[in-house]
């Protein structure tokens, strides 16, 4: 696996959607937060859940946890035709760029380009949003795992 998506992969498992503990039917790409799933990818899922123990609501959505108002954004922005499994990578991507990440995630220089991005994933280490948030080492070890394959 490729350098952009191993990095793609670390994201799906510390948001919990690609990490064997979450039913998926398609590697997180159809996982709305909180443990539903969705079929249809013409659109993001809109779907509005309560999360109590963070004390909000949530339209996270997909294989990066992406909140509609962005996927929505980012679809046109982009040109994406749908929400499907290359478009949600493209967002993420594009999500990876805004953080001034891509050279970081190209170059292989791993806990630079986490730290870059913990501001948009609530689970990456040093986040601070409340939720879990895995360690740097355990992310590391799930990266390197993934460039393996």
């Amino acid at each position: 696996m490729d350098k952009k998506q191993a990095f793609l992969s670390v994201i799906a498992y510390s948001e919990g959607t690609d990490n064997g503990r979450q039913p998926t039917k398609n590697h997180g790409y159809d996982v709305i937060v909180g443990g539903a799933l969705f079929e249809d990818y013409r659109q993001h899922p809109g779907v509005y859940v309560r999360l109590p123990k963070l004390g909000i609501t949530s339209s996270a959505a997909g294989r990066y946890q992406i909140l509609e108002k962005y996927a929505k954004h980012y679809m046109r922005e982009l040109k994406l035709p749908d929400f499907g499994p290359a478009s949600q990578d493209a967002i993420a991507w594009q999500l990876i760029g805004e953080c001034g990440a891509k050279g970081d995630v190209n170059a292989g220089r791993f806990d630079i380009a986490i730290h870059k991005c913990n501001s948009r994933w609530a689970s990456l280490p040093g986040a601070g949003y409340g939720q879990h948030e895995y360690s740097l080492d355990h992310l590391r070890g799930i990266y390197e795992q993934a460039l393996a394959r």
